[in-house]
Order: structure tokens, then C-alpha cells, then sequence
């Protein structure tokens, strides 16, 4: 499921492997190959354009043999899941969820997705914004003014940081934001969590598939309120995705000691999102239906989607959870998963 080169934003870490131009006179049996590592900085139908440390390197199209996302460079020593800085992990993040308004400013980018979760209805503050810190908040509020929504930034920082000690948080809450709920990053790798094969007899299967289906949205429509012509657009906006499901029957259910009321036929008690981005894979959207919890069909879900990553040859993933979510918390952390950094959003007053 490897993202194509056409998804994959601008800004992205990619390394493009290309046929080597012919030379007269070049010494036979050399490389047929190069691989240029570096930041995608543009495309066109007829080549691409790649940062690398010794420059800027152009490829055309039709010399292109493969391409790849990979993850930014790691910032600090550790594990790889836990090396990348807050900063960047908010980028890989940010692209793991889609938005049906992308727009920059300065580094930052800008979203909305017509209210559809505060992910996709908020500012991604990594970087500058090429303005002064008040300049930048006053576009911000017009900017979702505009739209009818209220000014939302999601500022991260280290597990239990304050927003009032970061100089946007600081001057978010001068003009009186409120912070809502924290979230926890857990970042893990795909080895850990894939586990053994899941291959476990009489459990009912995991279903997996690159298309948002009915099915899908039903269930995913138990867990919050939702416009599903923009959950759709939301949740199929990522360089790539896979959405996983587990569907139950009557009998089936009862079979695997599972109670379910009233028919026999299939419907969906679990399901969970997979998304690539920046190399990394983002678990999301995980939902049980709440008849059929505590039989670790979570847990089943989560497994898939890391396998799935991992055999994609995506080795680091990531996922959010309210800090306040102690049973999820538990539940991540016993897969493996470890807790990288924090992020808050804060909201300006409505008028």
C-alpha cells in the first residue's frame, strides 16, 4: 500500500530511484542506478525535483524506476520510534489525517474540514509563520471567521508541558483561548505491535481494505456525530489509507461466546485506520461496539494494522489518545506503545 509519488505532499523525506543518464564514452558495467535522498520539493508531469545534502536534483519522470516516503531524520539518540523531535512527529501526524482545506502560512499550515473533528478543524503551528506571533493569530481567527468555525491551533509540546510556557501558547491565552483536553502521542515499532501472526483459530477475522466502505461509516458514525460526505473526504485524504473492520453474525457471535441481540446477519462491531505519511504509519478511528468490548477486538484491530504497515516495509508508527483515556492508555502501552510527547488545543472565545 506505498503511498505513489503523486500523494505524497511537498516537504515529504523521499528517496527516488532513477536510470543514470547514458554517457558516450562511459566505462561499461558501472551503475545502472542512482538514488536521490532528500525533500520533495516539487512535481510536474514531467519530472521532480529533489532537495538532497549536495543540492537540489532533478529526475525526469520516465527514468524513475521506484519511489519512496521515508521518515525525517531522527533528532535525538534512542529508539527510532521516540528520536523524532515534537516538531517533526507533528508533521508526519499532521498529513496522517486529512483536511478538505489546506492552507499555508508561512510553515504553518492552516485546516478545515467544514467542523469534522478539531484535527481537521485547526492550525498545525510547526515552524514559522513568517510574521510576528500576533500578526499570525489575527489571520488565523479571520481565516476561520470566514468559514464559520472558531480559530482552533493544536500546540504541542513534552509530556505534561504548559501551554502558557510556549511563546504561541503564551499569546493565545493573553487573548483569552481556552485549553481544552490533552492528547498523548504513543509512538511504537511496527515489529512490536504486529506481534505474532494473528492466525489464532475460531477469532473472527479482520477485514481489510484500501476503500471506505457503508459498512465502515456505520460504525464509525456510533462513535460521534458526522456529515459523511466529509468523513469520507476526511478520512481518504491521506497519501494513503486501509481501513480495517470485524464483522459479526448471529451465529458467529454466540459461537466465539459473544451475545448479540436480535438478527443473524454480518454487521460491524470493530474497526480502526491505517494511514502513511512521512514514512511513518498512523493508527486511528479504533472502535469497538461497546456490546461486544473486553474480548480484545481492539487489540485484534490494532495487531492487523501494524502488521499491514509492517509488511508495506513501514517500520515506525503512531497514534493519538486523550490523556484522560486511562482503559485505551493501558491498552496501547501493553501493545508496546510508548509515549512520545503531548499536544493541546487551544480555542479563542466566540463572540
Amino acid at each position: 500500500m506505498a503511498a505513489p509519488l503523486d500523494a505524497v505532499h511537498l516537504g515529504a523525506r523521499v528517496v527516488v530511484r532513477s536510470l543514470l543518464e547514458p554517457h558516450p564514452g562511459a566505462p561499461s558495467g558501472g551503475p545502472s542506478m542512482t538514488d536521490a535522498v532528500g525533500v520533495l520539493v516539487s512535481r510536474t508531469d514531467a519530472e521532480v525535483v529533489v532537495a538532497t545534502r549536495r543540492g537540489e536534483v532533478t529526475i525526469r519522470r520516465d527514468r524513475i524506476v521506484a519511489a519512496k516516503e521515508i521518515p525525517p531524520r531522527p533528532s535525538r539518540r534512542g529508539a527510532p520510534h521516540l528520536a523524532l523531535s515534537v516538531a517533526d512527529l507533528q508533521r508526519v501526524m499532521g498529513a496522517a489525517w486529512g483536511a478538505i482545506e489546506r492552507e499555508r502560512l508561512g510553515d504553518w499550515e492552516l485546516r478545515a474540514s467544514r467542523g469534522f473533528t478539531q484535527r481537521g478543524n485547526s492550525v498545525l503551528p510547526v515552524g514559522e509563520p513568517g510574521m510576528t506571533l500576533a500578526e499570525a493569530v489575527d489571520r488565523i481567527e479571520q481565516w476561520y471567521a470566514v468559514r464559520g468555525l472558531p480559530a482552533r491551533v493544536s500546540l504541542a509540546g513534552p509530556v505534561g508541558f504548559e501551554p502558557g510556557d510556549d511563546p504561541l501558547g503564551a499569546e493565545l491565552v493573553a487573548r483569552g483561548w481556552t485549553a481544552g483536553d490533552r492528547t498523548l502521542n504513543l509512538t511504537a515499532s511496527t515489529a512490536a505491535i504486529a506481534g505474532e501472526a494473528l492466525t489464532d483459530a475460531g477469532s473472527p477475522d479482520v477485514h481489510l481494505s484500501r476503500h471506505l466502505d457503508e459498512p465502515w461509516l456505520d460504525a464509525y458514525a456510533q462513535s460521534r456525530p458526522l456529515d459523511r460526505d466529509v468523513a469520507a473526504q476526511v478520512l481518504t485524504g491521506s497519501p494513503d489509507q486501509l481501513f480495517a473492520s470485524i464483522a459479526l453474525g448471529g451465529g458467529l457471535a454466540q459461537g466465539l461466546g459473544l451475545s448479540t441481540p436480535g438478527s443473524r446477519a454480518p454487521r460491524t462491531v470493530a474497526i480502526g485506520r491505517l494511514a502513511l505519511a512521512h514514512g511513518w504509519a498512523g493508527v486511528a478511528a479504533v472502535w469497538t461496539d461497546p456490546a461486544f468490548r473486553g474480548r480484545g477486538l481492539a487489540t485484534r484491530v490494532t495487531r492487523t494494522l501494524a502488521s499491514a504497515a509492517r509488511a508495506d516495509g513501514t517500520h515506525l508508527l503512531h497514534l493519538q489518545v486523550e490523556s484522560d483515556n486511562e482503559p485505551a492508555i493501558r491498552l496501547y502501552e501493553r501493545l508496546g506503545f510508548e509515549r512520545h510527547s503531548a499536544y493541546v488545543y487551544l480555542t479563542a472565545p466566540t463572540s
